[in-house]
């Protein structure tokens, strides 16, 4: 892949190992920035880099950049400040990062430096992270308002930037100087991220292909006796060998049989039964941009017929949501598109009873067994950026570009008041959709959901 973005220094790094560096290069960064920069006046806009994490004792999480500094910066190291200064040329865009240290690099990388970030990330100014205290006060003091979206965690940074507000209030009646208010970013940031650029739409892409590889390999590994916790290493081994920038998006699910009912299962520590359905949602992340894939087969190699007719009705939901995600169409089409035929496939089961206009209206009795809603953005989070629903309360209409999950799905209870035949069946299918003006466009099957072709690939499977 074609490198654009550069650690410090000659030798390859963590901090230029990224998937991104092919499809979303430095223009893109300061493009971006550029409008956000227009779209905040007379404001300063600061971005904090995600902190470390500790896992256990002097043991880190593996460090994951957070998503809106990336977006803006391509910048991935920890430590380091974003300060976006529409009024000031020569600071527009500065970044505060971690100085070059040699003896603290032979132990955790290559850093840019003060030097890579001006010549490698674009900034018109940079300085040590060491000095944002002294230096923040004079970008910030002839703003109107300060663009922070507060992390809630009573951390250093949003302590630094509420005590910064309140030193203005005090100095400000004399000086004239200083922000009035405090504005969140995500109203800027959000709608820019809901519409995918073309280098995203490719990871994009790249993220669900990969993630159907893993999917394809869970299907063909997942026979009788295989311990969910092996799929579950299976996936992280198909994304993590695909590029030094790919892996793992969010914690697998595996569940076989009634933990196919729990929508967040990720103890993963069954064995798989005979004719059990095992349940995998499982997505890649690739350059930041993540997949996200739901898939559901039989161990055995064939569904049973009970089985087979609860995948029919979540699978017809499937096709009904993708058909629905159609330019202009308001989100909640979707969600209702699939909604209506989960509950006509309630009631011909025998979970529910009733007229189904009825039953959609009084939502509380279908919800027992699909309670939740049908799609969510996706991108460089997995539930990435962007409202559902307007400042009035109406849906968002969908428009070319945007990328969302359709997955629908039908969870039946071990409990003596349902059909003892449907007992502990989960079954929920989920595809990435990519809206055009043309109409929808499915980026996930390179795994099949035809239920069909998912007994063929797990009939075929060799031995262990």
């Amino acid at each position: 892949m074609t490198e654009t973005i550069h650690a410090a220094g000659d030798a390859r790094s963590t901090a230029d190992a990224y998937g991104a560096a092919h499809a979303v290069g430095p223009e893109d960064f300061r493009r971006r920035r550029e409008a956000v920069l227009e779209q905040v006046g007379q404001g300063v806009a600061v971005f904090a880099a995600a902190p470390e994490l500790m896992k256990s004792r002097d043991t880190d999480v593996p460090y994951r950049q957070n998503s809106d500094f990336f977006y803006l910066t391509g910048f991935l190291e920890p430590g380091a400040v974003a300060v976006l200064t529409p009024h000031d040329p020569e600071h527009r865009f500065t970044l505060f990062v971690r100085p070059r240290d040699p003896e603290k690099e032979t132990w955790s990388g290559l850093r840019a430096g003060v030097e890579g970030a001006r010549e490698r990330f674009g900034a018109d100014a940079a300085y040590p992270v060491e000095e944002l205290d002294e230096r923040l006060k004079d970008l910030v003091e002839p703003a109107d308002a300060l663009w922070y979206g507060l992390l809630g965690d009573g951390g250093e940074m949003d302590r630094r930037m509420l005590g910064l507000l309140t030193r203005f209030r005090g100095t400000r009646p004399r000086s004239g100087k200083g922000p009035w208010d405090l504005r969140d970013p995500a109203q800027v940031l959000d709608p820019m991220r809901l519409i995918k650029e073309p280098g995203e739409i490719a990871l994009m892409r790249e993220a669900a292909e990969l993630s159907a590889r893993g999917h394809l390999a869970a299907m063909r590994a997942g026979g009788p006796d295989v311990g969910e916790w092996e799929l579950q290493a299976l996936l992280d081994s198909v994304f993590r060998a695909h590029a030094p920038d790919s892996g793992t998006a969010f914690p697998p699910i595996v569940g076989a049989a009634e933990n196919g009912t729990i929508l967040h299962y990720v103890t993963n520590a069954r064995r798989i039964g005979e004719g059990e359905l095992v349940l995998v949602d499982a997505g890649a992340e690739v350059g930041f941009y993540c997949g996200d894939i739901t898939r559901v087969f039989p161990a055995s190699g064939r569904f049973t017929p009970d089985q087979r007719a609860v995948y029919d009705v979540v699978h017809r939901a499937l096709d009904a949501g993708i058909e629905a995600a159609r330019p202009g169409a308001p989100m909640t089409a979707v969600h209702e598109a699939s909604r209506r035929v989960l509950v006509e496939g309630m009631v011909s089961l025998g979970l529910l009873e009733g007229d189904v206009d009825a039953l959609i209206e009084e939502e509380t009795g279908f919800k027992r067994f699909f309670m939740h809603n049908t799609s969510h953005w996706l991108g460089l989070d997995v539930h990435d950026a962007g409202v559902y629903r307007d400042r009035d309360g109406e849906p968002l209409p969908l428009a070319p570009g945007m990328v969302l999950t359709v997955e629908p799905g039908l969870y039946i209870p071990v409990a003596d008041d349902v059909p003892e035949h449907l007992r502990g069946i989960g079954i929920r299918l989920e595809d990435d959709v990519l809206v055009t003006a043309d109409g929808p466009e499915v980026l996930t099957r390179g795994v099949p959901v035809d239920p069909d072709e998912v007994e063929h690939i797990c009939c075929t499977r060799g031995p262990r």
